[in-house]
């Protein structure tokens, strides 16, 4: 199956698509990344003694923030109306890390994968951005889209482990 780029035009020259004549569906989109750290600093976390204050709060809200601002970062990106942001974080004892989780709905003409996406790459950055005082070392994983559904290509799971469960 070969998929055609629909963000080019005839000559090769980058565009947004059009997407005047599609019709309005519910749409949504799930992501979900980590946050891998230090002990010291997941306890400074859990406990609340990190400096900047409340990491996950914060984070929280970057996360939604993040998402609003999708096409003024992603050149391509139609502006959207947004229905729904949530934001989830889980203290990962095992992996030694935070665990987040975006979800952004919409009802429109075109999907919300990188609102998703913005939201917990944005959600990470504030992480590591309230933590690195104390933890330079932590790293950035596993952003990536695990479910999305409405539109013309409907469901989208994917098939592997996501890193919430490893």
């Amino acid at each position: 199956m070969r998929m055609e780029l629909t963000h080019f035009d005839q000559t090769g020259k980058a565009r947004m698509v059009d997407v005047t004549d599609k019709q309005d569906t519910a749409r949504e989109a799930i992501a979900e990344g980590r946050v891998s750290m230090m002990p010291e600093t997941l306890e400074l976390i859990k406990s609340g003694h990190i400096g900047k204050g409340d990491v996950l709060g914060v984070a929280q809200v970057a996360g939604i923030m993040g998402a609003k601002k999708t096409p003024e970062l992603i050149p391509m990106c139609h502006p959207l109306i947004l229905t729904g942001v949530t934001m989830n974080f889980t203290i990962n004892e095992t992996a030694i890390a935070v665990d987040i989780r975006g979800t952004a709905k919409t009802s429109g003409k075109t999907g919300v994968e990188m609102e998703a996406l913005t939201a917990v790459a944005a959600a990470a950055l504030t992480i590591y951005d309230m933590c690195k005082a104390v933890d330079r070392g932590m790293t950035i994983e596993y952003i990536r889209l695990t479910a999305k559904s409405g539109g013309k290509s409907g469901i989208y799971a994917r098939g592997e482990e996501t890193c919430l469960e490893k």
